[in-house]
């Protein structure tokens, strides 16, 4: 028989479906694992990118915010273009209501013996707090899987050489036909952990960025909005730009 026949039928019965049926628990139970990390990666990948193409609206929707005649129609412009749960919404809501808060409840408690200034200092860095923790959410499971599962895949890949080489020493044929083959399929697992772990930190570089840029920018909306609620400045002096 042709000795290149032989290696066709020899090499056809090789690939991922053989891998996965010859492959034992532990085989299987990091290709599983692999196979949960890409799912929840591209889960937030795909929230998280959704999110981030509605934030283009922000810079527009802040010169609007500015030309409300009065602070709450000023509010509502902004929800209108960009939603409600908002960070630069939620985060003028938040200092206005604390205004409002200060001026009714001055000197009934320790936060409202600090002058109006510092006391709305305080609530805008809660709010700058609040929507940083709310757009880092998801980043950690980015950044660990992007670490971690390129390790996962080397040690499917470790361990399924360990049993190709436990194969054929069991069987006394040490031929390089025999030995490429298993050990060809072991490195698929190797593969898999680059393929799950590339596209997370890509994905987790390119948010943090937009998060960096997104809290710069709320930063100044933070301290157009102090000095508005804290001196009086006319909403028109504050566009941005100006």
């Amino acid at each position: 028989m042709d000795s290149n026949v032989v290696l066709a039928n020899d090499s056809s019965q090789y690939g991922l479906i053989n891998f996965w049926q010859q492959g034992d628990g532990i085989s299987h139970f990091v290709a599983i694992i692999l196979l949960i990390m890409s799912i929840l990666s591209w889960t937030q990948i795909v929230i998280k990118g959704i999110k981030a193409s509605k934030r283009k609206k922000n810079f527009i929707a802040l010169d609007k915010f500015w030309d409300g005649s009065t602070i709450n129609e000023a509010v509502q412009n902004l929800e209108n273009e960009v939603g409600i749960d908002n960070s630069f919404a939620n985060l003028a809501k938040h200092a206005i209501s604390s205004a409002k808060h200060f001026d009714e409840h001055k000197g009934s408690s320790i936060g409202g013996n600090l002058d109006r200034g510092e006391f709305i200092t305080r609530a805008l860095r809660q709010g700058i707090n609040r929507s940083t923790t709310k757009l880092e959410s998801g980043l950690t499971l980015l950044a660990s899987i992007g670490a971690i599962a390129p390790f996962v895949g080397l040690f499917g890949t470790v361990y399924g050489i360990y049993n190709a080489l436990l194969g054929i020493s069991a069987s006394g044929n040490a031929s390089l036909n025999t030995v490429s083959g298993p050990v060809g399929e072991a490195l698929i697992m190797t593969a898999a952990g680059l393929f799950v772990a590339i596209p997370a930190v890509l994905a987790y570089n390119s948010f943090v960025r937009l998060n960096r840029l997104e809290l710069m920018e709320l930063d100044g909306f933070a301290h157009d909005l102090h000095s508005y609620l804290s001196d009086g400045v006319k909403l028109s002096n504050l566009k941005r730009g100006e």
